[in-house]
């Protein structure tokens, strides 16, 4: 084989024809830092349902990279689902993570669904996307706000004397829906990718919480779980290492919470493309290669030397 400097294209044709060793280090990579969602919020008897819990901040591009050099990755996890009919505000998730030579790059972790009632009740928290509001006894509660370029903010509540429902969580692609006098909000949708090597949805919100007997109010596309009817199903929690909302908890007929779901942890991946010489060195990350390029995708933290 040859020796000196090669373009790119030479060295794709150089593959190509197997005649590229691939030693040389990669100087940028894309990355995929998605944080973990908020839990959905509890319900309390008498005081009506708990809000959506946001996905977690989204941030995907492209970054300059060094040769021989340690970056250290943090996963967010998931928010801590609140105790059953307390009427508390979900958990915010943990943030995500990539700490570089001079700065970072931040995915903010989700906030949590409102809870009903009195207390700390009422209003979501802000995160990467926010959790949406509580249905309480007034029209008082709002969502939590989003982080511009990361996610949305949540869905509003609804009062109704019969039936009402609270706001669905933000995801990273829309705002979650609000309550209606029939029904919760749906969770804002969150966004599909392929940086992994197979399209997939990330940072969903979750569904909000709704005194209703017409089912589960559906989470947002990207992992957020469902939010609980008037029954005694729970809310779903986001699913794990997609940083999706959890559902909300709601009031069951007998006035007891059903109790609402957690927030899923989030994940960061990290691509370049195969011409490129593998990592020298990586701590909880695992290789697949795919459509050219080598992906390392970690699901808890660890670290990577290129």
């Amino acid at each position: 084989m040859a020796t000196g400097l090669f373009t790119l294209r030479q060295q794709n044709q150089a593959l190509r024809q197997g005649a590229w060793s691939g030693t040389q280090k990669p100087d940028w990579v894309e990355y995929l830092v998605v944080a973990g969602g908020g839990a959905g919020g509890s319900g309390l008897g008498g005081g009506g349902q708990g809000g959506g819990g946001g996905a977690g901040g989204l941030l995907t591009g492209i970054v300059p990279v060094r040769a021989n050099t340690s970056y250290i990755v943090t996963v967010g996890a998931g928010g801590a689902a609140p105790t059953t009919n307390s009427g508390n505000v979900g958990g915010n998730g943990g943030d995500s993570i990539i700490n570089l030579s001079s700065s970072s790059i931040t995915a903010t972790a989700g906030g949590g669904g409102g809870g009903a009632g009195s207390g700390a009740g009422g209003t979501g928290s802000g995160g990467g996307s926010g959790g949406g509001a509580s249905r309480g006894a007034s029209l008082s509660t709002i969502p939590g706000q989003g982080v511009s370029g990361q996610g949305n903010a949540g869905g509003v509540s609804n009062y109704y004397p019969s039936y009402y429902g609270a706001g669905g969580g933000g995801g990273a692609g829309t705002a979650g829906l609000p309550g209606t006098n029939n029904g919760g909000g749906q969770g804002g949708a969150g966004v599909a990718l392929a940086i992994s090597g197979t399209v997939t949805a990330y940072a969903g919100g979750g569904g909000g919480g709704t005194y209703s007997f017409s089912g589960p109010v559906p989470g947002g596309a990207g992992g957020g779980g469902a939010g609980s009817t008037n029954t005694a199903t729970p809310g779903v929690a986001g699913t794990a290492n997609r940083g999706g909302g959890g559902g909300a908890g709601a009031v069951t007929a007998g006035q007891n919470d059903s109790g609402a779901g957690a927030g899923g942890s989030g994940i960061v991946i990290i691509r370049y493309p195969s011409t490129f010489a593998d990592a020298a060195s990586v701590t909880n990350g695992t290789k697949t290669t795919a459509n050219g390029y080598t992906i390392y995708t970690f699901l808890s933290s660890g670290s990577i030397t290129l």
